[in-house]
């Protein structure tokens, strides 16, 4: 535990990092990468080129000098963090580089006001942050080699098939090239892939959901082409998957990990609300609540047209054979296509209401961050309690929900 003269120290820097942090962080990347360019193969270029990690963690870094005296309030957050790093390969041994970067960017970012009492205090106060995280991230490491067909690090995989499941969608099976299998997961976990993005000259992680419930014989993952948008630059990994990684090639990948998933042991009704790629989790929590039993099931999807939705046959069909299961679609924009008699439609933005409330339901929510926002939003003001409400939004920096 940190003594009270350094926490009051770290504490009193938390209303200039929630100002300037960004300034502070983007400095720090930089200058790491810098002095250690071969850590850019372990973090996000794309997210770095936006800013988007800069600034995550720059809101991060004003949360923990917040919560200093109580770091305990951001258990949920560390331990997201820690199977993100985990799903990367951040190690123990990266924790001193990245901290002898983040004290040097402090003095060099607050000059003078960065004093040898400060700079001692935020030495001790990311020595604490970082010997949880490396706790928790060395039991993740352990349950991911230690389990039946688990591996840690790197493995390469297999395409062994490549399924263009909408306009913007495509799935690809993974299969282990050793010949082994694969590992159990939870419905709503990921895997980290890593492909070599030639613009860059080098090697890129990125984390994609698996998209079918465990106990089969490979890893799907399902991922949608990620196009330029104003500022946005066009997805780097996602466009190499989808231009030039074919049935046969080979990828690294990484164990499943993630703290969102699927709570199988239950016996309560469970609805899933998604949005655009948002259904890809969904769809590994849906096979697996099928394949286990009659717990009624409610399907919420929401995308832009009947073009872009990924899984349309497969859920029609499920929809038509199971009736433990009630699917609904809303759609942006109409469209001239019929829907299968088992599918209820509707145009515009989900909107939900009291129909999507089930007694003691659990609900998953997955999708862009403001569409989560929303419907949690809903969910809360129908009297569903903030406990039965897990949420997943992909892209840096947490869930926000």
């Amino acid at each position: 535990m940190l003594d009270i003269a350094t926490r009051q120290l770290v504490k009193a820097t938390a209303p200039v990092l929630k100002t300037h942090g960004v300034a502070l962080t983007r400095h720090f990347y930089a200058r790491m990468f810098q002095h250690n360019p071969e850590l850019k193969q372990i973090f996000n270029q794309g997210h770095q080129q936006a800013g988007s990690q800069q600034q995550a963690l720059a809101m991060a870094v004003a949360a923990y000098a917040e919560h200093i005296d109580n770091p305990s309030v951001l258990a949920p957050v560390l331990t997201l963090v820690a199977n993100k790093h985990a799903s990367l390969g951040i190690r123990a041994e990266h924790y001193p580089v990245v901290g002898h970067h983040l004290l040097a960017s402090i003095a060099e970012v607050l000059g003078d006001a960065a004093n040898d009492a400060l700079l001692a205090a935020w030495g001790a106060a990311y020595g604490q942050l970082a010997d949880l995280l490396i706790a928790e991230e060395a039991a993740l490491y352990q349950q991911a080699a230690t389990q039946p067909g688990g591996w840690s690090g790197w493995r390469a995989c297999r395409v062994v098939r490549k399924v263009a499941e909408s306009s913007e969608i495509t799935s690809f099976y993974l299969q282990p090239a050793d010949g082994g299998a694969v590992p159990a997961y939870l419905p709503g976990q990921y895997v980290t892939v890593r492909v070599r993005v030639p613009q860059l000259g080098m090697m890129q992680p990125r984390q994609y959901s698996l998209s079918a419930a465990p106990g089969g014989s490979t890893l799907r993952i399902s991922v949608k082409r990620e196009a330029a948008r104003g500022a946005s630059p066009a997805g780097m990994v996602s466009n190499v998957l989808h231009d030039t990684v074919e049935e046969g090639a080979l990828i690294d990948v990484a164990p499943p990990m993630g703290d969102f998933w699927l709570d199988t042991a239950a016996d309560t009704p469970v609805v899933l609300v998604s949005a655009g790629v948002g259904i890809t989790p969904m769809m590994a929590m849906l096979d697996a609540l099928l394949q286990a039993g009659s717990r009624p099931v409610q399907f919420l999807h929401a995308c832009r047209s009947a073009s872009v939705q990924a899984f349309g046959p497969h859920l029609a069909k499920l929809a038509a054979e199971y009736p433990q299961l009630q699917l609904t679609v809303w759609y942006e924009q109409a469209d001239s296509a019929p829907a299968p008699a088992a599918v209820a439609t509707r145009v515009g933005r989900m909107q939900l209401d009291a129909a999507n409330v089930l007694p003691h339901a659990q609900y998953y929510l997955c999708g862009p961050l403001a569409f989560m926002q929303a419907q949690k939003a809903s969910l809360l003001a129908l009297g569903v309690s903030a406990a039965r409400i897990h949420a997943e939004a992909f892209g840096t920096g947490g869930n926000g929900i």
